[in-house]
């Protein structure tokens, strides 16, 4: 398997703004474990291959349990998310499928119970960053298996 076009390394300053706002989200003041999930969900939804490697390392570098990841595509059937993190999950599948519901009022009033305003304006980039990361990756065929974690932190 070849990509079609290596745009992270040959394109790098066509996908700056995307890197930028990763590095925005870095500090943003969402756990990052929170934010590994909403990608690798997004990341489902989307069958991106390369991304969901890429966080699904990433989430396990940084101490999320094999038990969640394993879950995540079925996270309304386990008792292992927490109430806030279920609500960005839902809103995380509302805003991909965007053409299928235009993101239910009902969806927005659990996910606005749990974050605030700026938190939610965060979590809605995160989501819509990560959906175009997808389209990337699988247009151009991005394969996935060499990404390796930058950095490591101990399970908190």
């Amino acid at each position: 398997m070849a990509p079609r076009i290596d745009f992270f390394h040959d394109y790098g300053q066509l996908v700056k703004p995307l890197r930028d706002i990763e590095t925005y989200l870095r500090g943003c003041g969402l756990d990052s474990r929170l934010l590994h999930l909403i990608k690798m969900r997004a990341s489902q939804i989307n069958g991106c291959a390369y991304c969901l490697d890429m966080h699904s390392k990433d989430a396990r570098a940084e101490g999320e349990s094999e038990q969640r990841l394993y879950a995540l595509d079925a996270w309304r059937e386990t008792p292992f998310y927490s109430e806030r993190e279920r609500a960005a999950l839902a809103w995380t599948e509302a805003v991909t499928r965007v053409a299928e519901g235009h993101v239910p009022d009902s969806v927005y009033e659990t996910v606005r119970s749990q974050f605030s305003e700026a938190e939610l304006m965060s979590l809605t980039l995160a989501i819509t960053n990560i959906n175009a990361w997808n389209r990337l990756a699988i247009a151009l065929r991005s394969v996935p298996g060499s990404y390796q974690p930058m950095r490591s932190n101990p399970p908190k």
